[in-house]
C-alpha cells in the first residue's frame, strides 16, 4: 500500500480572487515504510503539500489517495486521518492537558476506544518516545523541558498508531541533543513499526542522513525526486533555487576543485568514511 499523488494542483484564495498555484501538478508515489525528505525554500508549497495528506485541504484539480482512499471525499476522510499522522511544526504549543496522561490519550479517547485500549496506547506511545508512563503520566506538560513537549506532543499523534508520520520542522527550536532525540526515535518507528516518516526540513544533513527520498519543491512544482545521493549531487542547481547541500557534499566539491576525484554522489559522514576506506585499499 501507499500514498499516491496524482496531479495534485492546488490554489489559495483572498478576497474571493483564486491566487497564483501553490501546488502544480504534483505526481508521485510515498511508498510504504519509506522515509521522504521534503526540502524547499520558503513558500514553496512544502506545508501546504503536507495538509493535504490527511484533508486538512484538498486539492483543486489531481487527487491523493491513502492507501486506496480517497482524502478529498468526506467518507473515507476519518479513516484517512486514523491512517495518517500530522505533526506540526512546535507541536508542544497545542498541549493542554493537566496532565500528560490525559493529553496523550485525547487522540485515542476520541476514536472512542474502551478505557483499557486507550491505557495501553497511551502507555506505548510513552515508551516509544522515550517518557517513563510511571515517571511522566502524572506530571503536567508545562513542567515538562522543551524536548520533553516535543515529545510528549509526538506521543499524542502516535499513540492513534498511524501508518504514516507527516512532520513540518519537527526539530525547530531544539537543541542538537533534542534533535538527535527526536531523529533516533523517527528512526525507531520506521525500524520497528514500519511506520513510514514524510518530514518537512531546512537541514540538509538531517535529510541525507535518514531519508531514502527526497523531494525537492520549486514555485509547487516537484524540481527533483530521488534518493539523497543522486538529488544532493545536483549541487549547481540546488544552488540556483536558492539551497544549500549537507555539509559532506560541500566538502567533496572542494576537494574536486583541488584536483581530488571524489564521487559527487557522497553526502553522508559514513558514506565519506566508506570512500576514504576504500581508497586505502586499493592504494
Amino acid at each position: 500500500m501507499s500514498i499516491i499523488v496524482s496531479h495534485l494542483t492546488f490554489a489559495y484564495t483572498q478576497g474571493g480572487k483564486r491566487l497564483e498555484p501553490t501546488l502544480k501538478d504534483l505526481t508521485f508515489t510515498i511508498e510504504e515504510g519509506s522515509f521522504l525528505g521534503i526540502i524547499g525554500h520558503t513558500g514553496c508549497g512544502k506545508s501546504t503539500f503536507a495538509k493535504h495528506l490527511n484533508g486538512l485541504l484538498f486539492g483543486e484539480k489531481g487527487a491523493v489517495t491513502v492507501d486506496g482512499h480517497d482524502v478529498s471525499q468526506k467518507s473515507e476522510r476519518k479513516k484517512v486521518r486514523e491512517l495518517v499522522g500530522m505533526v506540526f511544526q512546535y507541536p508542544e504549543y497545542q498541549l493542554f492537558a493537566e496532565t500528560v496522561f490525559d493529553d496523550v490519550a485525547f487522540g485515542p479517547r476520541n476514536m472512542k476506544l474502551e478505557p483499557e485500549e486507550v491505557k495501553t496506547r497511551v502507555t506505548e506511545a510513552m515508551q516509544l518516545v522515550g517518557l517513563d508512563p510511571e515517571r511522566f503520566s502524572s506530571r503536567s506538560p508545562f513542567d515538562l523541558s522543551g524536548g520533553e513537549r516535543r515529545r510528549a506532543a509526538i506521543a499524542g499523534v502516535l499513540a492513534m498508531r498511524p501508518k504514516y508520520l507527516v512532520l513540518d520542522e519537527p526539530m525547530a527550536g531544539l537543541d542538537p541533543i533534542g534533535r538527535r532525540e527526536i531523529l533516533t526515535l523517527l528512526e525507531k518507528l520506521r525500524s520497528e513499526s514500519g511506520c513510514t516518516i514524510i518530514m518537512i526540513s531546512h537541514s540538509m544533513d538531517d535529510i541525507a542522513n535518514h531519508a531514502t527520498k527526497v523531494l525537492v519543491l520549486e514555485q509547487g512544482s516537484a524540481f527533483l525526486l530521488d534518493t539523497p545521493q543522486e538529488v544532493f549531487s545536483h549541487a549547481d542547481e540546488l544552488q540556483q533555487i536558492g539551497l544549500s547541500v549537507p555539509s559532506i557534499t560541500k566538502l567533496c566539491i572542494e576537494m574536486n576543485r583541488r584536483g581530488i576525484d571524489i564521487p559527487r554522489t557522497i553526502c553522508t559522514e559514513q558514506a565519506f568514511m566508506d570512500w576514504i576506506r576504500e581508497v586505502k585499499r586499493n592504494a
